[in-house]
């Protein structure tokens, strides 16, 4: 105890009883919080992945989540809670007790673009959530077939302008970031592309192989075996910067100045969360993500690390939630 708190006690003890037992639970509440905190965590830890396991995402998530099992002694375990654009596993978490052993690994769908869809999810991502560190980012890249007559982005918008209606572009769903990063760039370049969602971007690579569409902007990582296979050729990446990965390949804006669409991943956890937990999980997973390991694994998927403070991450969504609103609304994306 330090004097400041010798103080306040001496100034309580000159007060009605009534005080003193109000001034007990606080003492109480706050060393409550310290407790947990410092035993934390004592059991196993859930991380909820929105998307199918197996998926690039897993490639992401299963690291950290191993580094923080032996870090902090108890086992994170991954639950693949997939569907709706990452709306089911996100509504799980923000529903979840909140005391640290169900977080989110959080994406930009679920986060920064579904509370623009129709029909809203159930959740707020201010609100029902608290940040506690961005874990990675990185592009999509826009690839066509091998045997494709275009070459590059500027071929492939000439030929879409050339034979309308005959070029597509698949996604991962309607209102995904690789739905919308297809919208934007059919935008951008003032040609029309259709849509065609899909479920999974396996299949989108198998329908581009088959022939039975153009296009699509697919997970690096994901794509990158066909790519260097040959079978699968890329356009241009996603993001306003070339990929490490894929130098030679440039970015959509170099082509159509100021599209940008950056993939991200982080860690969330429900509102309410004590926040010396949040502070220790930040702590622990920025940390890992300094470790040389853990950033070569990343990179060979197309990902940089983005270590941030809570703080950080929570003013990074407020940022994407208008421009996301602004690129559902230009899509004409209706219920």
């Amino acid at each position: 105890m330090n004097e400041s708190d010798n103080v306040s006690l001496l100034k309580l003890a000159s007060r009605p009883p009534f005080t003193w037992a109000i001034a007990g639970v606080l003492l109480a509440a706050g060393a409550g919080t310290a407790i947990a905190a410092d035993d934390y965590p004592n059991r196993p830890v859930t991380i909820v992945n929105p998307w199918a396991a197996g998926g690039p995402s897993d490639a992401i998530i299963r690291p950290v989540a191993q580094q923080l099992g032996a870090r902090l002694g108890q086992s994170f375990v991954i639950d693949n809670k997939s569907g709706a654009n990452g709306t089911i596993g996100a509504t799980f978490v923000a529903r979840a007790k909140p005391d640290g052993y169900t977080l989110f690994y959080s994406h930009l769908n679920p986060i920064a673009i579904a509370p623009s869809l129709p029909p809203k999810p159930p959740y707020d991502p201010v609100k029902d959530f608290m940040p506690i560190s961005l874990i990675a980012s990185g592009p999509a890249v826009l690839v066509v077939r091998g045997d494709f007559p275009a070459k590059t982005l500027a071929e492939l918008t000439a030929y879409a302008k050339a034979n309308p209606g005959k070029v597509s572009y698949g996604s991962v769903g309607i209102g995904s970031n690789t739905h919308l990063a297809g919208s934007m760039l059919a935008q951008a370049a003032n040609v029309d592309m259709i849509h065609v969602p899909y479920r999974g971007s396996a299949a989108i690579q198998t329908d581009i192989l088959g022939g039975q569409i153009t296009s699509a902007f697919v997970n690096l990582s994901g794509a990158l075996g066909l790519i260097q296979e040959g079978k699968l050729r890329p356009l241009a990446v996603s993001t306003r910067k070339r990929s490490s990965v894929l130098p030679q390949v440039p970015a959509v804006a170099e082509t159509l100045p100021g599209f940008e669409v950056n993939g991200w991943y982080g860690l969330m956890a429900p509102a309410n969360t004590p926040p010396e937990i949040i502070k220790k999980l930040n702590h622990e997973v920025t940390e890992i993500l300094k470790q040389p390991d853990v950033i070569a694994r990343l990179k060979e998927g197309g990902m940089e690390p983005e270590p941030t403070t809570p703080e950080a991450y929570a003013a990074m969504i407020k940022a994407e939630l208008p421009r996301w609103a602004a690129a559902v609304k230009a899509a004409n994306i209706k219920e």
